[in-house]
Formats: structure tokens, C-alpha cells, sequence
């Protein structure tokens, strides 16, 4: 069976992927902060009758990391890394020049050192593979400018730009980043509180996702909304 790692894999965006996952009988190493929620989805998946390995733990933290790999390693191997998990600067969201330095370093270390470490520890896997692939979750704030989006919009655009130069330098592996749009998750609810309009369940972009793995297009950045129109 494949075998995928997802950070950030509790709730929201990175839970719907896992579930879809799980249920195409991948196996799945998870990581999140929180270990009871965790333990929840992870016992949620266990039910598609795959193996499931639950590390609470943070990203930044370079031997939770090689735990995240070698936990893959000994389900068999590494076929999927995807960055998930994110940290906004602040809480809520504030424009640049309120910006807390530490809030920004924070939102760096999370989104794109951490992201970079965890590929580099998985590399040798993912080149094993055969069809080892890199999915960094990208935001359309890497890529407009939205008052208050600052910080995070800087250290999405980051990880898009290394997710660009690691498809340049492993041409054996299909690295994607993906910006799967406005959804209604607890990173968007902290971000803008007061912001009650509706946004679409992270489920629903999911098959976005899967129509990358199903047809493996070139490395690059793609939107979740136009692979669902049938675009690229």
C-alpha cells in the first residue's frame, strides 16, 4: 500500500485528506500539536482498515521530524509528504506595521523552514518511491496582497518558491503546490474572527487533490478550485 505523511492532519484541510486517503487504502503517518484531537482522527481512519501512526508534535522540532520519516519507513517506505500544517504571524491577522517580529519568525519557522527540513529528511524515501511526490499547501495570499494577510502571505510565497526550485532539482519526484482556496477552517476563523460569511468544508476541495495524484501532471503550483473545474 502507499504510504503518505501529512502535518498539520488533525482537523480541517489536512483531516479531509487523510480521510480521502485512508479510504483509497493508503497508509498515513499524521502529525498535529494536539494529541486528543489527533487520537480522534486517527482513530476515525483506523476504521478504513489502514494503518494509521498518530506523532503529536511540532514541525519546528527537528527529531519530531525524523520521527514523522522514520515512523513512514517502517510502514514500507514514502510515496507522499504534504505541508499542511501552518502558523498565521498573529492571531488575529494585523497589518504589517503592527506585525510582531516573533509572530512573522514564528510563521517562517512553521511554513517553510520547518517544511524544508521535513523534505530533506524524507528524501531519500521519497526518491526510493517511485512515485515519490511533494504537495506544500499553499494560500492565494502568496500571491495577492490582502490587507493583514502580510506575514503569512510571505511565508506561503516562500514555500512556493522552494516548492518550485525542489521540482527544478528532482525531476524524478512531482513537487505541487497547491492553494486550495477560501475554506471554513480554524486557521481562517483565527485569522479574521469576525468574518461570519460562508466558506466551503475543506472536503470539498479534496477531489482537487486526488486529481493530482490520479494524473500526476508536471511539478508546479495549482489551484484546488480550477483542477475541480477541470483546469490545471
Amino acid at each position: 500500500m502507499p504510504v503518505g505523511i501529512i502535518t498539520g492532519a488533525s482537523k480541517g484541510l489536512g483531516r479531509a485528506l487523510a480521510e480521502a486517503l485512508a479510504a483509497r487504502g493508503w497508509d498515513l503517518v499524521l502529525d498535529a500539536r494536539t494529541a486528543a484531537v489527533l487520537q480522534e482522527t486517527t482513530d476515525r481512519l483506523e476504521t478504513y482498515g489502514t494503518r494509521v501512526t498518530a506523532l503529536p508534535g511540532d514541525v519546528t522540532d527537528a527529531g519530531h521530524r525524523a520521527e514523522l520519516v522514520a515512523a513512514a519507513r517502517k510502514l514500507g517506505g514514502l510515496d507522499l509528504l504534504v505541508s499542511n500544517a501552518s502558523a498565521l504571524g498573529a492571531e488575529p491577522l494585523v497589518r504589517l506595521e503592527a506585525l510582531d517580529p516573533d509572530g512573522l519568525r514564528r510563521a517562517l519557522e512553521v511554513n517553510v523552514v520547518a517544511a524544508l527540513g521535513l523534505v530533506q529528511e524524507a528524501l531519500p524515501l521519497l526518491r526510493a518511491s517511485g512515485a515519490g511526490t511533494v504537495i506544500a499547501i499553499s494560500s492565494d495570499a502568496a500571491a495577492e496582497a490582502y490587507e493583514t494577510w502580510g506575514g503569512y502571505g510571505a511565508s506561503k510565497a516562500a514555500l512556493d518558491h522552494l516548492a518550485a526550485v525542489l521540482g527544478a532539482e528532482e525531476p524524478g519526484l512531482r513537487v505541487w503546490a497547491v492553494d486550495p482556496g477560501d475554506m471554513a477552517t480554524d486557521l481562517y476563523a483565527a485569522a479574521v474572527p469576525d468574518d461570519g460569511d460562508p466558506r466551503p468544508a475543506p472536503a470539498s476541495v479534496v477531489p482537487g487533490f486526488l486529481r493530482l495524484l490520479d494524473e500526476r501532471p508536471s511539478s508546479g503550483r495549482y489551484a484546488a478550485q480550477a483542477l475541480l473545474e477541470g483546469q490545471r
